[in-house]
């Protein structure tokens, strides 16, 4: 569950970094380093269970299909039935991971 939530956290960072200008934007700048500092630890602390290859991939694939459907469900990314396709195997993978690792 924490290497789930650190995940989502880690989709957080992203967002909020492109959010913050380059560092120019004090409060999505706060969020960007709360959320990394959260994310990178529980990332940490969900490899202490888990072989860190199957840690990191979940972790990366959980941060990267929130990441690219927050930016398609709010219009700064164009979604297209490929690229859902493709985030949906993303998914698939991630879970099959989880299950055999």
């Amino acid at each position: 569950m924490i290497l789930v939530l650190a995940g989502v956290l880690e989709a957080v960072w992203a967002t909020a970094l492109d959010a913050s200008n380059n560092f120019r934007r004090v409060r999505p700048t706060l969020l960007f380093a709360a959320s990394l500092t959260l994310s990178m630890a529980g990332l940490a602390y969900a490899m202490t269970g888990i072989p860190v290859g199957t840690a990191y991939a979940v972790w990366v694939g959980i941060g990267a299909v929130l990441t690219a459907s927050y930016s398609m469900a709010f219009g700064t990314e164009r979604a297209t039935l490929v690229k859902v396709l493709l985030l949906m195997g993303i998914v698939g993978c991630v879970a099959g991971l989880k299950v055999v690792g």
